[in-house]
C-alpha cells in the first residue's frame, strides 16, 4: 500500500466533490482496501444486529444505510477503471474479488438477525411516523432481502451462497474472454485498396492501431455488437464478409478465450438458483422484481412486436435486392454483411440521404458541447465547465463541473470518449460517487463510449455514434439530478426495466430543431447542415426500422430464452448454436440476413452485466420513452417549464419511488403503446 499520510482509498478524498485521485491510487492498494471495507462493513452490520433495543428506522434502515461507506468508495473506483481501462493486472483484481464481493453481499443479504429486524418494521409499516422515501425504503429493503433469500434455511443459504460465488467468478470470466478475442479478432488488412469507401481519418486512425501492435498496414478494432460502422461504407464485399464473420466468431473458436462452457454453465446455475428461491425459471426471478412482474409479459410484448418487425424487414431485404440486382455488373444473392452498405444506397435512392456524408456536421466536441450540453441547458438550466485541474483515471478522461441554474456548482461529470484494448466494448454510464444528503455526498459520474480516436484532426462521428453519445448522457443527467436521501436510491438505482428511459428520452434533442441547428455544423467551414438535408433527416428516422428493431427483439428473445429454462432444461442444452437457431425460429427471427444484435458468447449484458432476463427493457421503456416524446411535442418541447416537471417529477426522484408511480405523476395516466407502434413502423 501507498506510504503517503492520506491513504488513496481508505481515506476519502479530498479532491471537489470526493473524485478519487486515480494517480495516487497504486495497483497493489486495490485488494487490501477491498478487504478493509469488507471488514468494516461486517463490523457496522454487526451493531445493528447486536443491539439490543427493538428495531426503529433508525437503528435499522438508516444505520444500513450508513454502512459500508468505504466499500463503496473503493468499489466504485475500482470499478470505473476496470471496465474503461482493465489491464492484465486489473483483471486479475477483478478475478479475485468477484467471489469475495458476493460472499460479502450474501453475508449481508442473508443475516437472519438483520433480516428479522427488517421484517419487524416492514410488518409495522403502517403504524411508524415514516415519510414517503422512508416507507419505501422499508419496503424495498424487506423485498430485496426476500427476494435474494433471506428467508431460507441454513442449508438452502449455503447452497445459494456456494451458486453466487460461481456465478461471479464465471461472469467475470466470460468478460475477459469477451476482452481478450474482441482484441485479438480485429481485423488486420495490409492492403488499403481493402479498405475502400473509408474516410481518409479512419485509415489513419486504423493505421495507427496496426503500429500499436507492432504490425504493418492497417487494424480495425471490432464493435461489442455483431455489426460494425464501416460496413456501411466498406465498398469490397470480401472486407465486409471478414469483418462481419470475425464479429460473429467471439466467444466460439476454442481455446482458452472460448465462452460456450462459460455461458452453459451460468445458464445451469442461473436456473439452479431461482429454482431454490422457489421460481420455476431465472426469467421468472428477475421479472418478479421489475415492472413487468412475469416472463409472460415481457413473451407477449416481444411477440407482438416480433412478426411486424420481420415481415417490415423482409421488405428492407426486397429493396436491397432490387438495388443489388439494377446497380451491380454482376447480381448476386445479398447475405447479411451486405445489409448496411446497400441500405445506404438504398437511402441515396428513395431519400437522396447519405448518412455517411454527413460526418463532417457531427465534431464531437461541438455535438458535445453546443448539443448534449446545450439542451440540457435550455431544459434543466444546467451549466458545464471544464476542470483542466482535475484529472481522470486514463489521460482521455476530461472532467466537467455540473452547476445547477443558479450558477451553484453540484456535481461532476466524466467523459471519456474514445476506444482502447483496456476498454470493454459498448457504450455505459456510472456513478464513481453517489449522491445522497444522508451521506452529504454530490454526484460524480461517467460516460464511456467507444469512438476510434483519429490519428490527428477533428473527431468525426456517425449518426449512431451521435445517439449513443445523447442516449448514455441521459443516464448521466439520471446521475446527476436525482435528490435523494438515502444511497439505495442514488440515481439511476431503479427497475432494470425502467432504467432505460431517461437516457431514450434524451435522444429525441438529437433532431430538435434548436438543438440540432446549434451542433450539426460543419467542422472546417461553420456552415449549418442544410435545411434540406435536416428534412431527409428527420423524415427518414423509421427508415431501416424492421432490421433495427429485428436484431434488437432477437438478442432479446435470446436472453429470455436462455434464462427462461428450468434447472432440468438447462442442464440438457449441449450446443449453444442449436438452441440459438431453435430460440429464433420459435419468434420468428431466423433471418440469416438480420443477424442477432448480439450474440449469446458475445452477448455481455447478460453474461457478465446487469441485464441477464432483463435485455427486454429497452424495448419495454421506450413504451415510456415515445409517450413522454408525445407529451413533450404536445406541450412546446425544449422550454425550462416542461424540462422542471420531468426533473422533479421523474429523474429528481432517483429510486425513491415506484417508477411506475413517478411516470403517473409526470404523464397524469399510464403510458400507451401506440406511439412506439408508430416510431417503429409496426401498425398496420
Amino acid at each position: 500500500m501507498s506510504t503517503t499520510s492520506r491513504h488513496p482509498l481508505l481515506d476519502r478524498s479530498v479532491l471537489p466533490y470526493e473524485l478519487p485521485d486515480d494517480a495516487a491510487i497504486a495497483v497493489a492498494d486495490y485488494l487490501p482496501a477491498f478487504d478493509a471495507g469488507f471488514a468494516q462493513q461486517r463490523a457496522e452490520v454487526a451493531a445493528i444486529t447486536a443491539n439490543p433495543e427493538p428495531p426503529t428506522f433508525e437503528n435499522t434502515l438508516e444505520a444500513l444505510e450508513r454502512s459500508g461507506d468505504l466499500l463503496g468508495r473503493v468499489s466504485r473506483t475500482f470499478y470505473t477503471v476496470s471496465s474503461a481501462d482493465g489491464t492484465p493486472e486489473i483483471q486479475e483484481i477483478e478475478e479475485t474479488v468477484a467471489p469475495l464481493n458476493s460472499a460479502h453481499s450474501d453475508a449481508i443479504t442473508l443475516d437472519p438477525a438483520l433480516f428479522a429486524r427488517v421484517a419487524a418494521l416492514y410488518e409495522a409499516r403502517d403504524d411508524l411516523d415514516l415519510t414517503p422515501e422512508q416507507r419505501y425504503l422499508v419496503e424495498r429493503r424487506y423485498t430485496v432481502m426476500s427476494h435474494a433469500g433471506a428467508g431460507l434455511d441454513d442449508d438452502a443459504k449455503q447452497t445459494l451462497r456456494d451458486l453466487n460465488a460461481r456465478l461471479s467468478v464465471l461472469t467475470t470470466t466470460f468478460e475477459r474472454h469477451l476482452l481478450a478475442d474482441t482484441n485479438e479478432l480485429a481485423l488486420h488488412v495490409t492492403d488499403a485498396a481493402d479498405l475502400a469507401g473509408l474516410a481518409d481519418s479512419d485509415l489513419a486512425a486504423a493505421a495507427r492501431a496496426a503500429a500499436d501492435r507492432g504490425l504493418d498496414g492497417y487494424l480495425v478494432s471490432l464493435t461489442l455488437f455483431t455489426g460494425h460502422p464501416y460496413l456501411s461504407r466498406l465498398t469490397s464485399r470480401r472486407t465486409r464478409e471478414r469483418l462481419l464473420a470475425a464479429s460473429r466468431s467471439r466467444g466460439i473458436r476454442g481455446g482458452e478465450h472460448d465462452n460456450r462452457d462459460v455461458l452453459l454453465e451460468i445458464v445451469r446455475l442461473r436456473a439452479q438458483r431461482a429454482e431454490l428461491l422457489g421460481y420455476p425459471s431465472h426469467a421468472a426471478y428477475v421479472t418478479s422484481d421489475q415492472t413487468a412482474g412475469s416472463p409472460e409479459a415481457v413473451r407477449e410484448m416481444l411477440f407482438r412486436l416480433a412478426a411486424p418487425a420481420a415481415r417490415n424487414a423482409r421488405a428492407e431485404a426486397d429493396a436491397l435486392q432490387q438495388i443489388v440486382n439494377e446497380t451491380e455488373a454482376a447480381p448476386f444473392e445479398i447475405e447479411a454483411h451486405d445489409w448496411a452498405y446497400y441500405t445506404e444506397k438504398v437511402r441515396a435512392a428513395t431519400l437522396d440521404l447519405d448518412t455517411a456524408a454527413l460526418r463532417p456536421w457531427f465534431e464531437a466536441e461541438r455535438v458535445l458541447t453546443e448539443g448534449v450540453f446545450a439542451a440540457a441547458s435550455a431544459l434543466y438550466g444546467l451549466g458545464f465547465a471544464e476542470r483542466t485541474d482535475l484529472a481522470g483515471y486514463h489521460p482521455d478522461v476530461r472532467v466537467f463541473e455540473v452547476s445547477d441554474a443558479d450558477g451553484s456548482p453540484f456535481g461532476l461529470f466524466l467523459f471519456d470518449l474514445y476506444t482502447r484494448d483496456t476498454k470493454r466494448g459498448g457504450a455505459w454510464m456510472n456513478s464513481i460517487v453517489t449522491e445522497s444528503a444522508l451521506r452529504g455526498t454530490g454526484p460524480v459520474v461517467v460516460n464511456n463510449l467507444n469512438v476510434v480516436k483519429p490519428a490527428d484532426g477533428p473527431t468525426l462521428l456517425t449518426l449512431d455514434e451521435v445517439t449513443t453519445l445523447f442516449h448514455e448522457f441521459g443516464h448521466a443527467l439520471h446521475g446527476l439530478l436525482a435528490r435523494v436521501t438515502y444511497p439505495s436510491f442514488a440515481g439511476t438505482a431503479v427497475y432494470r426495466d425502467f432504467v432505460e428511459f431517461p437516457s431514450q428520452v434524451n435522444e429525441m434533442w438529437i433532431y430538435w430543431p434548436e438543438v440540432l441547428a446549434r451542433y450539426a455544423r460543419h467542422h472546417e467551414t461553420g456552415e449549418p447542415l442544410p435545411a434540406d438535408v435536416v428534412s431527409r433527416l428527420t423524415g427518414s428516422q423509421a427508415f431501416n426500422e424492421g432490421f433495427a428493431t429485428s436484431e434488437y427483439l432477437a438478442a432479446a428473445w435470446l436472453d429470455q430464452a436462455w434464462h427462461s429454462l428450468s434447472a432440468a432444461e438447462a442442464a440438457a442444452v449441449t450446443d449453444v448454436a442449436a438452441f440459438e437457431r431453435a430460440a429464433l425460429a420459435e419468434i420468428g427471427l431466423d433471418n440469416p440476413l438480420v443477424p442477432t444484435r448480439y450474440s449469446s458468447t458475445y452477448f455481455a449484458h447478460v453474461f457478465s452485466g446487469g441485464y441477464s432476463a432483463g435485455y427486454y427493457s429497452y424495448i419495454w421503456s421506450e413504451v415510456l420513452d415515445a409517450d413522454t416524446v408525445e407529451w413533450f411535442t404536445e406541450n412546446g418541447g425544449l422550454t425550462r417549464e416542461n424540462g422542471d416537471r420531468f426533473r422533479s417529477r421523474l429523474l429528481g426522484v432517483g429510486g425513491s419511488k415506484d417508477p411506475l408511480e413517478a411516470y403517473r405523476d409526470f404523464r397524469g395516466r399510464d403510458a400507451e403503446v401506440a406511439p412506439l407502434l408508430a416510431r417503429r413502423g409496426l401498425t398496420g
